[in-house]
């Protein structure tokens, strides 16, 4: 694990994964800055999870809610590419799904873990979920929003994750030099 702990005002750290959903295939952080305003990063457990199961599936119910902010939902399941291409066969899901087997973009984003080194071992037992909101209106994607559960299914409101990014939207500052604001 890093030994500084990512923070609101942090640059986000770059990444290229897997991508058994919609979109490139792989998919970079790099791309997502390109494409879209906002990006909610959920770091999941593992495949098994019915919380993560059920979380991603809950998001593809709204997301078109989130597409109406330029924002895109990334999750990134700690699996390898054929685990996430059964999720998606199985959820139909209308975003990305980013399999990150080394577990990577976990340790980057410093997904929490529990039990010690146990559960550094086993995502199953171990591995807390983790949202992430990154504001990627700059060349580079900022960490804006960071959900750290510290249960296996304390996990943030769908609300709470769009009502950060309207908010977010609010406070971007409009360019009237050329437009009559």
């Amino acid at each position: 694990m890093s030994s500084h702990q990512l923070e609101r005002g942090d640059i986000a750290p770059e990444f290229e994964l897997p991508n058994a959903g919609n979109g490139p295939d792989p998919l970079s952080l790099g791309r997502v800055v390109e494409q879209v305003d906002f990006a909610v990063l959920l770091l999941l457990r593992d495949y098994h999870c019915p919380k993560c199961k059920n979380q991603v599936q809950t998001l593809a119910e709204h997301a078109r809610e989130f597409a109406e902010l330029n924002a895109v939902v990334l999750p990134v399941l700690p699996e390898p590419v054929d685990r996430a291409q059964q999720w998606q066969e199985q959820f139909d899901l209308p975003f990305p799904l980013l399999a990150d087997p080394e577990k990577n973009v976990a340790e980057k984003y410093d997904q929490p873990t529990q039990y010690g080194k146990l559960g550094e071992l086993h995502d199953l037992i171990g591995r807390l979920p983790e949202s992430v909101v990154l504001d990627t209106r700059a060349d580079e994607a900022e960490i804006v929003f960071t959900y750290e559960g510290d249960s296996p299914g304390d996990r943030p409101e769908i609300s709470t994750l769009l009502d950060e990014i309207d908010s977010l939207q609010e406070t971007f500052v409009y360019d009237c030099s050329l437009v009559d604001c």
